[in-house]
């Protein structure tokens, strides 16, 4: 197999159940016990080996969700991370911040390239890291404008808050540092979950480094368990997956090499958002009759006693449902709370690669993310930062590095490069359009986090479109859809603000949803 040219991914087993796979068997044989709770050291492997198989083959894989693995994981690339590590609900992950942590030169995937395709590639990763730099240096002026005008008070003792405008400044200039820049984390999932890893590392968009890191993943756990051999399954060969299937058969339509590329897609998705970022495209006819109704039914009252307009009010109002204002996510333990899964939204989103890696973090509000290269056009297609916007010559030279970029990539696939290779290059600043859905109960949470002034701008502006959209149709529910200093602030909470000496500086809680506006 291939190995990239960077240093090659690192992975360590880091914590894990004891006897793992003997637990399969044990919670396995515990259904059918007489005799009580069946424990791991009961278990003799060749034994029940035939009936671990049977259970995986027939598709009864809880038994094995029950032990978990936490890797380390180093020199792995972001968008690695965002096309397969958080492509899926069952995982948790933490890893180093591009917004507060400076990006150092090396730090970087170097795929499998030679010759003058290599020469382009390092060409253009080099121009992004001077970039990124030159960047930080250029945004600390505004920055620091926007920064005094939060807090005024502050600029008095300016050299205390150097650190602060610097990270904030970094925080933008990370749109032009190439979705090829390594992270380090801490990624915890169930047995059953790497298998599936296993199972489809070959698919798109990163197959190479995804076979290396799983491999890597399940040699280590082979060395703690070795009995998950008899599970274990192959990978799917490319031709099984049916992306790729589609792309061979549309062959009269390819382009750059390999990829799909439509620039009429591009346009007509554009248009459909209405100058939005997140635009409302659909949403259950009766939400809130339901929601409603649900809440009743849960309650064992009828209409006549609490009618729709006060039972809504009931599960979204904080300062009838406190537990909406507690730092631990409590709504989906609650009887009352668990209506709110009834109402759903579904959003067509535009983000940048670096936002839409912590959309992708709200697990419970799913979308179906683009093949990226699928998307590619070899003009620049990138957002751009508020803060950006606010400097007429730091917008010109933020366009200048993207239209660099995208020559160098371009560049790369004239060459006939590997559009897998190739797009390694792109900028966080990469435009992905997707379709994202959400019931109310994980929306409401979401939208506690990333109303927040404290979020990433990008991420809050696309929660703002999405609140204010759904308080025009459903204005019973949507007028709930808050940060969590309002739903604090309603719930009568102290201190206000959950972040401590992290408070963004503006007193949101007293503030209609309408007034919100920020750059940074």
């Amino acid at each position: 197999m291939q190995s990239f040219l960077s240093p090659e991914p690192i992975v360590k087993l880091d914590k894990f159940f004891p006897n793992p796979f003997k637990n399969v068997v044990a919670t396995a044989r515990t259904c059918y016990s007489s005799k009580g709770v069946i424990k791991d050291e009961q278990i003799e492997p060749e034994r029940w080996k035939q009936l671990a198989k049977s259970l995986y083959e027939a598709g009864h894989h809880t038994t094995f969700q029950h032990a978990y693995f936490q890797f380390i994981l180093e020199n792995v690339s972001r968008h690695f991370i965002w096309s397969f590590l958080h492509s899926h609900p069952f995982y948790n992950s933490e890893q180093v911040s591009q917004r507060y942590v400076e990006i150092k030169p090396g730090m970087c995937a170097i795929p499998p390239l030679e010759g003058e395709a290599l020469e382009v590639y390092q060409r253009t990763i080099d121009f992004q890291i001077e970039s990124y730099h030159k960047l930080i240096d250029l945004l600390k002026p505004p920055t620091a404008g926007e920064y005094y005008k939060r807090f005024p008070g502050r600029r008095v003792y300016g050299e205390k808050y150097t650190k602060d405008i610097k990270k904030k400044a970094q925080e933008v200039a990370r749109y032009v540092m190439p979705i090829a820049t390594f992270a380090y984390l801490y990624h915890t999932i169930s047995g059953i979950t790497l298998l599936r890893y296993y199972r489809l590392c070959e698919q798109y968009d990163t197959p190479l480094e995804q076979k290396i890191v799983v491999r890597k993943m399940v040699e280590e756990l082979l060395k703690v368990d070795p009995l998950y051999e008899i599970v274990l399954e192959g990978t799917l060969e490319l031709d099984h997956i049916p992306e790729h299937d589609f792309f061979i058969s549309h062959d009269d339509r390819l382009s750059h090499g390999g990829m799909f590329s439509s620039k009429a897609f591009l346009q007509e998705f554009d248009e459909s958002l209405d100058g939005r970022v997140s635009k409302l495209i659909d949403y259950k006819l009766n939400n809130e009759k339901v929601l409603a109704q649900s809440v009743r039914e849960v309650l064992g009252i009828t209409a006549e006693l609490l009618n729709d307009e006060d039972a809504i009010d009931l599960v979204l109002n904080p300062a009838k449902n406190k537990l909406l204002g507690e730092s631990l996510v409590l709504t989906t333990h609650s009887k009352l709370a668990r209506t709110l899964y009834h109402p759903s939204y579904t959003f067509r989103k535009k983000l940048s690669h670096a936002a839409d890696s912590q959309d992708q973090r709200h697990r419970m509000t799913p979308g179906s993310r683009p093949v990226l290269h699928a998307h590619y056009i070899d003009v620049p297609d990138y957002i751009t930062p508020e803060l950006v916007k606010q400097d007429s010559r730091v917008q010109r030279c933020y366009d200048e590095i993207m239209a660099r970029v995208w020559e160098g990539i371009t560049r790369l696939l004239g060459l006939g490069v590997n559009p897998e290779y190739a797009m390694y290059l792109l900028p966080n600043a990469v435009a992905v359009r997707f379709t994202e859905s959400a019931d109310l109960l994980n929306l409401h949470h979401k939208h506690v986090m990333r109303l927040c002034y404290n979020a990433q701008e990008e991420i809050w502006r696309a929660s703002l479109d999405e609140a204010t959209q759904i308080r025009e149709v459903n204005p019973l529910i949507g007028k709930y859809l808050l940060p969590p200093c309002t739903v604090r602030a309603m719930a009568g909470m102290r201190p206000i603000c959950p972040e401590g000496v992290r408070f963004c500086g503006e007193i949101v809680w007293k503030m209609d949803i309408s007034e919100y506006e920020r750059v940074i």
